[in-house]
């Protein structure tokens, strides 16, 4: 009966570590899916080809991403935070290329290097092309993170 006893610990702690071990393993592919989530980014407000009146109500969303406000300074390449980015608007733009800087200041780029997702813009009358664009730390583009919709504004 001893024996038995000195038997059933054991026997009870290579289960636990068993289950342990497969709970482990059942989580692995989620993780890398999470992971593997493919950076995306789109206008929540105006809708493609949606009638609109000026200002321009713009409503911005993203996924794969975290949107953050770019810290304060003079940053380097080094500095840049892998997973985080901010938005940019391009007025009558279309997407710029991976790795392209928009430069601040320009014009026909809006940045919200604050991390704000709303923007209200007078635009005039006529058809625009609005293009939603994520930027790193530097203001680079991203990797297939940008979007372009068309607005008619009354």
């Amino acid at each position: 009966m001893r024996i038995r006893r000195q038997l059933v610990l054991p026997a009870l702690v290579m289960v636990a570590g068993f289950g342990a071990f497969a709970s482990a393993q059942t989580k692995k592919p989620a993780a890398k899916k999470a992971a593997a989530t493919r950076v995306r980014v789109f206008f929540v407000e105006p809708k493609n080809g949606a009638t609109v009146t000026s200002p321009v109500h713009m409503k911005f969303g993203s996924q794969g991403i975290e949107i953050s406000p770019v810290p304060p300074g003079d940053l380097t390449k080094a500095q840049v935070r892998p997973g985080k980015a901010h938005y940019h608007v391009g007025i009558d733009q279309v997407c710029l290329p991976p790795g392209k800087t928009i430069v601040k200041g320009t014009p026909s780029w809006v940045h919200f290097g604050d991390g704000k997702d709303v923007f209200d813009s007078q635009l005039t009358p006529g058809k625009h092309k609005l293009a939603l664009q994520l930027g790193d730390d530097l203001h680079d583009t991203m990797p297939g993170a940008c979007s372009v919709i068309t607005v008619n504004v009354k």
